[in-house]
């Protein structure tokens, strides 16, 4: 999505300004998706599941800032969560590329590491980035929820996926700027939900000591721990 130029006789401060803030009132709409989002999220990081994510150029920078708060932190110490950006493994990235096409490089890694539940984020001003559509697919084969950050709706990402957060600017600097928002956002509610997600994750089952002993011939033979 190409970005607007500054309107005649502003500066480019201030006509920057003018459309950061003509997004923020319909950004505000967000705060629902967001504290639902990283309820779910929270609950399922708690559990043993991950978070991968994806985007191009400033996006995949965004991706990248996303994946570093939750393995470290937002503000208070807790415990790391496992979120990975999927353009950071360049030796990954560029074989995939080189060996399958650019379009799978995400998508060949959704496959490798994505499980049932797990959550894929794509972030994309345009929605229209071939290497996310094809990494969106990818995810609901496998069975991941599939979120978008993207720019104005509808987009063919936005479509995709099974929830989308879209930042109504034609600008796309904009746009980026508010995607950094609501992932500080997101983690803010990740990080409140988090003791309570915690609290209720399943308990670890008794843990077994010694040698296993199979003991007969049958199909489903006893097994004995000495």
């Amino acid at each position: 999505m190409a970005a607007t130029g500054p309107a005649v006789g502003g500066t480019v401060l201030e006509d920057h300004l003018t459309q950061l803030a003509a997004a923020l009132l319909p950004f505000r709409q967000s705060e629902l998706l967001l504290a639902r989002w990283g309820g779910e999220l929270a609950h399922r990081l708690a559990t043993g599941g991950r978070l991968l994510v994806a985007g191009n150029g400033g996006s995949a920078a965004e991706a990248q800032h996303l994946t570093a708060e939750l393995v470290g932190k937002l503000r208070e110490d807790r415990e790391p969560l496992s979120a990975i950006a999927l353009h950071a493994e360049t030796s990954a990235l560029t074989a995939i590329g080189n060996d399958y096409g650019y379009q799978e490089i995400f998508a060949r890694q959704v496959r490798a590491h994505g499980r049932p539940d797990d959550i894929l984020l794509l972030m994309s001003t345009s929605g229209t980035s071939h290497n996310l559509l094809t990494a969106a697919h990818a995810g609901r084969d496998t069975g991941l929820r599939c979120w978008a950050f993207t720019g104005p709706a509808p987009n063919p990402l936005a479509e995709l996926c099974h929830d989308v957060l879209a930042v109504e600017s034609p600008d796309n600097q904009v746009v980026q700027e508010l995607h950094l928002v609501a992932t500080h956002v997101l983690c803010e509610y990740v990080d409140r939900t988090l003791p309570k997600a915690l609290a209720a994750r399943p308990a670890a089952g008794p843990v077994s000591t010694g040698v296993e002993v199979v003991l007969g011939d049958a199909p489903d033979p006893e097994v004995q721990a000495r």
